[in-house]
């Protein structure tokens, strides 16, 4: 029932509609904190689906037959942001296992070592013995004490600091969250985004690899010079690290016109790339822009939900 109407919805040939799926993290197991994460049984699951449904493309190349109207019925393509370092170490093999291929999007400035601002959050406030965390007087942001002593007041607490602080500016945003980790007492994990040779990796798997700035910032809120220099950045040291042209892009949080502008989008054309990936719901069609394409992911668990709720941002997109 679901693959017929996926056809129906997406034929082949100039009238198709392209479906891009976006992932981070796929973990080894179930994550208490956050339980709707996706672990490696769940991807499995969905790869499964995605792989009788669709057939799935790279994303370069679904792109490519997109504009010249050569693409085939049920076309999907899936992206993974960031570089987390289970995208390696979990997700790649499941994709193998299902013969699939995705494009992995690289925030260079993290690999061999780096922890994105959200994780050090998320992580002191995971790791920390403390029943309550002191958060007054933090620049920037104005929160009281918070309670962490359960697993939902640690995940309600993890939410409220990073609402408040996701667009503060870089340094002050870096600040908060520096003395947040101080004030939580609690070692940090080092180890969550890939090394330089699991990205090697991902390629010579066959993967494919897209940029996603050096350091994750809101572009639409640097000025032109520093957002170029994020932009070309991250493709520089992933074209250096790979030997390879990196001709993909994705806009880090990725909401049109708040997390990017249309100044971004023509730095992001300036800068060599060939198209470029958002956050924005739907599906691209032949009068998509291709530096401003449409990314979605069912949260739904089971298999009719998630096949409806696509089919939905088919119809709707």
């Amino acid at each position: 029932m679901i693959r017929p109407l996926f056809r129906w919805l997406s034929p082949p040939g100039p009238r198709a509609r392209l479906s891009i799926l976006i992932f981070h993290r796929v973990l080894s197991q179930p994550d208490p904190l956050f339980p709707g994460e996706i672990d490696a049984t769940r991807f499995s699951e969905i790869c499964g689906w995605l792989a009788s449904w669709f057939n799935v493309l790279p994303l370069d190349q679904a792109v490519q037959r997109l504009r010249d109207g050569s693409l085939p019925g049920r076309p999907l393509s899936i992206t993974f942001d960031d570089g987390y370092a289970d995208n390696y170490r979990v997700a790649l093999p499941i994709l193998l296992q299902h013969g699939l291929t995705a494009t992995f999007f690289i925030s260079t400035g993290f690999l061999d070592g780096g922890r994105m601002w959200n994780d050090t959050v998320i992580e002191a406030i995971r790791a920390t013995a403390l029943p309550e965390l002191d958060l007054r007087g933090i620049g920037g942001i104005d929160l009281e004490g918070a309670p962490i002593d359960s697993i939902d007041a640690r995940r309600a607490a993890i939410e409220r600091i990073i609402a408040a602080t996701k667009y503060l500016d870089a340094a002050s945003r870096q600040a908060v969250v520096d003395t947040i980790a101080e004030r939580a007492e609690a070692d940090l994990p080092d180890d969550l985004m890939m090394t330089s040779a699991e990205v090697i990796g991902l390629r010579s798997a066959g993967m494919h690899l897209g940029a996603h700035t050096a350091s994750h910032p809101i572009l639409a809120r640097l000025d032109r010079a520093a957002a170029r220099s994020e932009i070309e950045e991250g493709k520089r040291v992933l074209e250096a690290l790979t030997t390879a042209p990196v001709e993909l892009f994705a806009y880090p949080n990725g909401k049109p016109g708040e997390d990017y502008s249309d100044e971004t989008v023509a730095l992001v054309r300036e800068a060599g790339f060939s198209a470029a990936v958002s956050t924005a719901s739907g599906v691209a069609d032949r009068h998509s822009d291709p530096f401003q394409l449409p990314r979605f992911t069912p949260w739904d668990r089971s298999r009719l939900k998630f096949g409806v709720r696509l089919g939905l941002n088919l119809w709707t997109g």
